[in-house]
């Protein structure tokens, strides 16, 4: 009987060997992919390459602790083998969601490129991005949002229309390209600008979703935009916000329905419009998206129509 138990755990040893071998390969590898391969990456919010980097080290020390582990036969107790299976698990979870935290890039006509255009100037952190008008000292800004796994970048050439129109935009970049990590990020970027005296926050999909939580809990917030999203809570009572909802109408993800059962949780005198044609990834420059529907316009006719409601919006904000 211990003979046969012995022969079994011998025969597993090497599988939990070649598991680890991959576990390892993973954790060097696709962090590797990501940081070489996709430039949003880096041009993020510093948490991601952070954990890239640490996932890769990680994987390195434990290649070398494996190569000079030599000896495969020692027996281990039940509960120390059922511990490797299960942290094996965890890393193979760990890498699958690395790979879905790999942002879409920018795609876009290279305004955001350019830095500036027009007087107006562009200014890049780790953690925004900063589009200052020309002319007069802004005195309206927008803290923005992007949607989930979307570089900030992407959205710099929608809103360029209105910081032409001479308001400050703010566009975060959150940390893991994740705005629910931390929805309070858009204070700091407030802060940041005493000069503003009359503020919005916006979003797109999940990012509308924290710009309305903000708007909620921050009473010194004037407007609401929200593209192609709706608040989780209330925001009907906030009093004096006022909201624009943008959407699309071959949008797949924030779908027309969502959209029209939103509109019992913002005010009332909410000012919505629909792209007609339009679709969830055309209210930023970042390619196709999974689960988007078939839009049957252009992308730039959609996003000018996009930018017009929004620097209408913007401008006639009051404080």
């Amino acid at each position: 009987m211990t003979s046969s138990v012995q022969v079994n755990a011998d025969k597993r040893r090497p599988v939990l060997f070649w598991v680890s071998a991959v576990c390892i390969a993973a954790l060097v590898l696709v962090p590797l992919w990501m940081l070489l391969g996709n430039p949003a990456v880096l041009r993020g919010h510093p948490l991601l390459p952070a954990l890239l980097v640490t996932a890769a080290v990680v994987g390195i020390l434990w290649g070398v602790l494996l190569w000079r582990r030599r000896d495969w036969s020692a027996k281990r107790s039940v509960a120390r083998a059922v511990g490797a299976w299960v942290a094996r698990i965890a890393v193979f979870a760990l890498v699958a969601m690395l790979v879905w935290l790999n942002p879409f890039a920018y795609q876009g006509s290279g305004a955001a490129e350019a830095g500036s255009s027009a007087g107006s100037s562009l200014v890049e952190s780790p953690t925004s991005i900063t589009m200052t008008p020309a002319g007069e000292a802004a005195t309206k800004g927008l803290v923005f949002y992007p949607g989930a796994r979307v570089e900030a970048r992407a959205y710099a050439d929608i809103l360029k229309p209105a910081v032409d129109a001479g308001v400050l935009v703010v566009i975060l970049k959150t940390p893991l390209n994740l705005s629910l990590l931390d929805g309070n990020q858009a204070r700091g970027a407030m802060a940041g600008h005493p000069e503003i005296s009359t503020w919005a926050v916006g979003g797109h999909s999940l990012g509308g979703v924290s710009a309305s939580s903000f708007a909620l809990a921050n009473k010194d917030v004037d407007g609401l935009l929200l593209y192609a999203s709706y608040p989780l809570d209330s925001v009907r009572d906030r009093s004096g916000l006022q909201v624009l909802s943008v959407s699309g109408s071959e949008d797949g993800l924030s779908t027309p329905a969502k959209i029209d059962a939103s509109r019992e949780l913002l005010p009332l005198d909410t000012t919505f419009v629909e792209i007609q044609g339009g679709n969830h990834a055309f209210f930023g420059d970042y390619g196709a998206q999974p689960g988007d529907g078939e839009p049957s316009v252009g992308r730039d006719v959609a996003q000018e129509q996009i930018a017009g409601a929004t620097g209408a919006f913007l401008t006639q904000l009051k404080g």
